[in-house]
Parts: structure tokens; C-alpha cells; sequence
């Protein structure tokens, strides 16, 4: 009788699992696992070619300068050319005043030799991002602090 009972049982609890293990998951946006998201629509930057734009206030201490303008038609970025490098070495260009690459992103100059750009600064994408006009997934709430302490 006992050992009826534990077959039994058995049976049940392998029957059991397979029915859970059958079951579908259940996500979070209401579709299933395998199914595929769509792409979210290419969203042009803000702005036009650099110059004329009034830069983007920083909403808290230590925030990268966002890029005012487009950067579309602009070449990549690779080891031996830097683009944003052609107008933001210098204080100005054409006459007009730009923000210039700060010192952090320089390699201090030896023996009198011009300032070079640190390589890990290089890529001035990774924390300099141009704009869009894209509607928040979510509300927004950050509150910014730019006030030095």
C-alpha cells in the first residue's frame, strides 16, 4: 500500500510540474516571450549646423554639455580624426565664441609642446549628446541642482 501511495504521488507531482512547466509566461508588456518590439521611429536632432544656438542649461553639477546642434552628415568618430575637434580647440571660430574642450580633457604639455586631447576624451559622444524632440515614456520629475556647494 505504501509503496502504491508513493507511485501514485509521484505521478501526480510529475503531472503537476509538466502542467506549470507547459504554462506561458507572463510578461510585463502584454505580449509574448518570442514576440519582437517594434523599432521606435528615427527622431531628427534638434537644431540646425552648428553656430546660432544658445547652449543647453545643465540641470545638475558636473553634466557634460549637451550639443545644441545637429550633428548629422558629420563624420565618425575614429582614431586618428576627431570632427568636434576642428571648431572646439579653439576659443572661437569665424569670429563667433564657442565652448572650447576643457582642461580635464587634456594632456598637460611637455617641454613647451601644445596641449594634446587625452585618448580616453576622445570620444566626445559618450557623454556630449545632441538633442531631440521625443515625448517622455514616463513624467519627469528631476529636479536639478546646479547651485555649487
Amino acid at each position: 500500500m505504501k509503496t502504491t501511495l508513493k507511485i501514485s504521488l509521484a505521478a501526480l507531482l510529475s503531472v503537476a510540474a509538466c502542467w506549470s512547466a507547459a504554462q506561458t509566461v507572463s510578461t510585463l508588456r502584454s505580449s509574448e516571450v518570442p514576440a519582437v518590439d517594434k523599432a521606435p521611429e528615427v527622431q531628427p536632432y534638434l537644431g540646425s549646423k552648428p553656430g546660432g544656438h544658445a547652449l543647453i542649461q545643465r540641470t545638475f553639477l558636473q553634466q557634460p554639455p549637451l550639443v545644441p546642434h545637429k550633428v548629422e552628415g558629420f563624420d565618425d568618430i575614429t582614431n586618428e580624426d576627431n570632427v568636434c575637434l576642428d571648431c572646439h580647440i579653439h576659443k572661437e571660430v569665424r569670429g563667433q565664441k564657442i565652448p572650447q574642450v576643457k582642461e580635464s580633457h587634456l594632456i598637460k604639455p611637455v617641454n613647451a609642446a601644445a596641449p594634446e586631447i587625452d585618448k580616453s576624451r576622445w570620444q566626445c559622444n559618450s557623454c556630449h549628446v545632441p538633442q531631440i524632440d521625443a515625448k517622455p515614456l514616463v513624467e519627469n520629475v528631476f529636479k536639478g541642482n546646479t547651485a555649487a556647494k
